[in-house]
């Protein structure tokens, strides 16, 4: 009987990963609302978003992969927080994993690895937003040092309904 484990690799996500990261995102877009993005996007679309997390700086884009086959398991995020120049010491994080990656580890490689990339930068804090419910996702945060600062209710509307999210920072 194969094993559920997987070697995996977490690397700087590149150009290459726009088709497999939009691939990824949009399966959240259209199935969940983890996300409150409502249409799919064609990588093209997805490009800007792809080229605004550079290799190194505060905003960073963390891909797994698995060591095998290459395929893409599931990314990390760190973006700006707000626009307003006062923020710019503040990111915002994120995770998407593949379905089939989640609870085998993959969300922890890929933020310990975010977290260690952005130590030497000049940030301040990590802001998480999470839709409700969404356990794994609260429980990985926490693991992560962050704490629940606050909840907006019935912030999005999605699937006809709308929706909470949780808001939770950590120290940088």
């Amino acid at each position: 009987m194969p094993s559920e484990r997987t070697e995996v690799q977490v690397r700087p996500g590149i150009e290459g990963d726009l088709e497999a990261l939009t691939d990824l995102y949009n399966h959240y877009v259209r199935e969940t609302p983890i996300t409150f993005d409502t249409a799919i996007f064609t990588p093209e679309e997805r490009r800007p978003w792809l080229l605004s997390h550079p290799e190194d700086g505060p905003y960073r884009l963390m891909v797994a992969t698995d060591t095998d086959s290459q395929e893409i398991l599931g990314y990390a995020t760190s973006s700006p927080f707000r626009p307003k120049p006062a923020y710019a010491t503040s990111v915002e994080v994120t995770i998407y994993l593949r379905p089939d990656a989640a609870g085998r580890g993959v969300g922890t490689l890929l933020y310990k690895s975010l977290f260690e990339a952005l130590s030497g930068e000049d940030l301040h804090r990590a802001y998480a937003g999470i839709a409700q419910p969404n356990e794994a996702s609260v429980r990985l945060h926490e693991r992560f040092g962050f704490r629940h600062v606050g909840t907006y209710r019935e912030v999005g509307r999605k699937f006809g309904r709308y929706w909470d999210v949780a808001w939770y920072e950590r120290d940088l």
